[in-house]
C-alpha cells in the first residue's frame, strides 16, 4: 500500500484519501510526532504504515496546515542543467556529469508557504522532483539505488537570478537558498504509487499561465543515476534530498524575461504526488 507522510503543523501524519492518521497516536507511540524520526527508521516505519487503513483517521485531510514533509534535511542537493530542454532554453551544452551545488535548510518551508521576494525583481520559479532519501548509503549501485528512496514529493527552486549570477563564478547556492526559497510537499509519496518513476509529468503556472510543462523522461540523469554518483561522493543519509532539475519554461530563458511579481501564485504539480501553491510576497 502506497505510503502517503506530510507534516501537519509539525506532527507527522499519514494521507489516507481525505483523512489524515496521526502518526505518534496511531503507533502508540512507536514512531513520534516528529517527520524526521520517520524518516530515520523508513524501512520500518514504511512497513508499519503500509498497513494503516482509513479507520485509524484522526482527522480530515486540511492542506492549508501541512508544513514541509522533510522539515529539517541535513542535506539539501540540486542539480543544474538536468533537463534536455533546460540547457537548450539556456544554450548550454549538456553536461557530462551532474551539476551539483546546494541549497540551504533554511529555505525549506512547506507547500502553501508565501514566497518572500525580497525586492530584487529577478526571482524566477523553477518546479522540480525531488528524491527523499530513507536508507544510508555511501558508493550505491545504480542497480540498487531505487531501494534508497523513502518516496517522491514536489519542489521549487525559487531562484534570484541577480544574486545568483551576481559575479564570476556564479553564486547558485546564495542565489536559490533565501528564506522561503524551497517550497516542499505536500507529501512523500512512495515509489509504489508510480508505474515509472522515472517518467512523471510536472507542470508550473504563475498567475495562471502555464510556464512549465514536461516530464521527468527528459532528464539528462535520472534518479537511478544521481544516487548513484552522489553518494560515490559522500554518505547518504535518511532525510537528505536531491532537487533533481527543472525543464524549460522558467522566466530568465523568456524573451522578454518574466520574473515573479508581489501577489502572483506559483502552482506546481507532478503527478501522483500533489501540487504546491505558493504566494508571492
Amino acid at each position: 500500500m502506497t505510503v502517503r507522510l506530510a507534516n501537519a503543523r509539525g506532527r507527522a501524519v499519514l494521507v489516507v484519501g481525505e483523512q489524515v492518521v496521526d502518526v505518534e497516536r496511531a503507533s502508540g507511540g512507536r514512531f513520534g510526532a516528529d517527520p524526521m524520526a520517520a524518516l530515520a527508521h523508513w524501512d520500518d516505519f514504511a512497513a508499519w504504515a503500509a498497513g494503516v487503513g482509513a479507520s485509524a483517521a484522526t482527522g480530515a485531510l486540511d492542506e492549508r496546515a501541512l508544513d514541509a514533509p522533510v522539515p529539517r534535511p541535513a542535506k539539501v542537493f540540486a542539480i543544474g542543467l538536468n533537463y534536455k530542454t533546460h540547457a537548450e532554453e539556456s544554450k548550454l551544452p549538456l553536461p557530462t556529469k551532474p551539476l551539483v551545488f546546494t541549497k540551504f535548510q533554511n529555505c525549506i518551508c512547506g507547500p502553501r508557504a508565501d514566497v518572500q521576494l525580497m525586492g530584487s525583481g529577478y526571482v524566477d520559479w523553477e518546479v522540480e522532483l525531488v528524491v527523499v532519501i530513507g536508507r544510508r548509503g555511501k558508493a550505491v549501485a545504480e542497480a540498487q539505488a531505487l531501494d534508497y528512496v523513502a518516496g517522491f514529493t514536489v519542489g521549487q527552486d525559487i531562484s534570484d537570478r541577480k544574486l545568483q549570477f551576481s559575479d564570476q563564478p556564479p553564486q547558485f547556492s546564495m542565489g536559490k537558498s533565501l528564506d522561503t526559497f524551497g517550497p516542499l510537499g505536500p507529501a512523500i509519496v512512495s515509489l509504489d504509487a508510480f508505474a515509472d518513476p522515472n517518467d512523471l509529468a510536472l507542470t508550473c503556472d504563475v498567475a495562471g499561465e502555464r510556464m512549465q510543462s514536461a516530464r521527468t523522461s527528459d532528464m539528462v540523469f535520472g534518479v537511478q543515476p544521481l544516487i548513484a554518483y552522489l553518494s560515490g561522493l559522500c554518505t547518504l543519509e535518511p532525510g537528505d534530498i536531491i532537487f533533481t532539475g527543472t525543464p524549460s519554461g522558467v522566466g530568465s530563458a523568456k524573451q522578454p524575461r518574466r520574473y515573479l511579481q508581489p501577489g502572483e501564485t506559483i502552482v506546481s504539480a507532478i503527478e501522483g504526488i500533489g501540487t504546491l501553491t505558493n504566494t508571492c510576497v
